[in-house]
């Protein structure tokens, strides 16, 4: 018995200590917020300390002397994820990015309130800044929830909606998520985020939420996303906002109230947040249409540039002005 246990123990300690080689090689450092902000800003990049005391990361392009239009990104995602629509956009509107709270390059903010009530108001102090009265307004995904927060919260300020593949509606219970948002979606797996943030979690995930991985996720892509979470502070805040959704109200009994025009924009391949949130998010908002585009998934933003700005830009066209 003495021998049994003996043996059990060194078992245990043997596996507790693989354990804590494989935690040590696997954890990954913090990275200085000044070292991350000069590789990924650009001539357009510019930090502006908002009323709230949040290093805001913006980007002001396009062109200034036609509507504006505000661009919120998504969950783990930065302004880099809408460079594409400035490029096919820029010519007709004064399109102004962002990086939300806890995201890119403003990361960690004062507040430390990382809700999409919390993002809409960034948001409004975004539209002060430029002192715009009225704007256009696209969102994808997490995004998507802050526009139309934004518009609830403003609605004489907007004129007109874009989400993409936008979250807000209430989620069946027993429906799984994508790569990593399935480890954060544990106490535990938040917990182990702070200190283990491996990059291939984050190129699994990415893959895994677009229709065609093998032509749209690049390393630069996944260095991009595994740097900006990794600077001081992010992580915290991504786990604040991960463990805040667990008790956060679903915007689907108030979309009623949404009277501007809206475009919904949806892949097809979406297996986030899938196609029949869209179904229903278009029956709930009353001057709503729905584009659904096969050949997409959760970024058709990104995966489809030239034909989402193009469609984008028909649906504005209409309020350009008013």
């Amino acid at each position: 018995m003495t021998r049994i246990l003996g043996t059990l123990l060194i078992g245990f300690l043997a596996i507790l200590v693989l354990a804590l080689v494989s935690s040590t090689f696997l954890i990954t450092p913090d990275l200085l917020r000044h070292d991350v902000i000069a590789k990924y800003r650009n001539s357009a990049s510019f930090i502006y300390e908002l009323p709230s005391g949040a290093q805001a990361h913006i980007r002001d392009e396009g062109n200034k002397q036609a509507p504006p239009l505000l661009l919120i990104h998504g969950s783990n995602a930065s302004l880099h994820t809408w460079e594409p629509w400035v490029r096919e956009l820029g010519a007709h509107y004064r399109i102004i990015s962002f990086d939300l709270p806890g995201h890119g390059l403003t990361g960690a903010t004062p507040e430390d309130d990382y809700s999409v009530e919390a993002m809409s108001r960034f948001t409004r102090e975004i539209a002060d800044l430029f002192a715009l009265e009225r704007v256009f307004v696209a969102g994808n995904s997490m995004g998507g929830a802050v526009a139309l927060q934004f518009a609830l919260d403003n609605p004489k300020r907007v004129a007109a909606l874009v989400p993409v593949s936008s979250s807000g509606m209430t989620r069946d219970p027993d429906e799984t998520s994508v790569g990593a948002f399935n480890v954060v979606g544990s106490s535990l797996g938040r917990m182990m985020m702070r200190y283990v943030t491996p990059k291939f979690v984050l190129a699994s995930t990415l893959r895994g939420v677009v229709a065609d991985p093998d032509n749209f996720v690049t390393d630069e892509m996944v260095e991009r996303y595994w740097e900006t979470l990794r600077m001081t502070g992010s992580r915290d805040a991504t786990i604040k906002r991960f463990a805040g959704y667990q008790t956060r109200a679903s915007l689907e009994p108030h979309l009623g109230k949404i009277k501007v025009p809206t475009l919904l924009l949806w892949g097809q391949q979406d297996q986030l947040i899938k196609v029949k949130y869209g179904i229903r998010m278009n029956a709930a908002i009353s001057r709503s249409h729905l584009i659904i585009y096969p050949q997409a998934g959760h970024l058709a933003h990104e995966e489809l540039p030239v034909k989402t700005a193009r469609d984008t830009h028909k649906f504005l066209q209409d309020f350009s002005g008013k």
